[in-house]
C-alpha cells in the first residue's frame, strides 16, 4: 500500500491537526490518543513515512521502539500502570485504523481495555494525563 500523506497522523505531524503531545524529538512523536482504550492511552510514531512496521526502514524502527520504551517506563512511574499493553497493528485485517505506523501504549490490562477508535475521551483529563506523563519522561 503506498503511503498516503493525508493521512491524520501524517497532518498531525506536519502541524495541520492538534495533538496533545507527550514526546517529540526530530525522528518519534508520542501524543495522547483522543478516543482512548484506558485512562492514558499515548500513540507513539516515528516521523518516517510508513503504513505498517514492514515499510518502516529498521534503524526508524529499532528508534521508534527504544522511545516506545521509554515513554511507557514514563507511564509507569507517572500513572502508577501495574501493567501496559503494547499494541501495533499491521494493516486494516489487523485493526489499523490510521495508515501510518503506531505504537499504542495502554496503561492496564488487556481484560481492562475498551474497545479501539470508538468514543471521543475527555480531553481536559486527557491534557491532565500527558501532564503528569511528560514530568516523568
Amino acid at each position: 500500500m503506498a503511503y498516503d500523506d493525508q493521512n491524520i497522523f501524517a497532518r498531525i505531524l506536519r502541524g495541520e491537526l492538534p495533538a496533545i503531545k507527550v514526546y517529540e524529538d526530530e525522528q518519534v512523536l508520542a501524543f495522547m490518543d483522543i478516543m482512548p482504550q484506558a485512562d492514558g492511552h499515548t500513540l507513539v510514531i516515528p516521523k518516517t513515512p510508513a503504513v505498517t512496521l514492514l515499510d518502516l526502514p529498521a534503524d526508524a524502527a529499532a528508534y521508534t521502539i527504544q522511545i516506545v520504551q521509554k515513554v511507557a517506563k514514563a507511564m509507569e512511574k507517572a500513572l502508577d500502570a501495574k501493567g501496559i499493553v503494547l499494541m501495533q497493528l499491521n494493516g486494516a485485517a489487523a485493526g489499523q485504523t490510521v495508515p501510518h505506523i503506531h505504537f499504542h501504549l495502554v496503561p492496564g490490562s488487556l481484560h481492562e481495555l475498551g474497545r479501539h477508535a470508538v468514543q471521543m475521551g475527555d480531553q481536559e483529563k486527557i491534557q491532565a494525563l500527558a501532564e503528569k506523563i511528560k514530568a516523568a519522561l
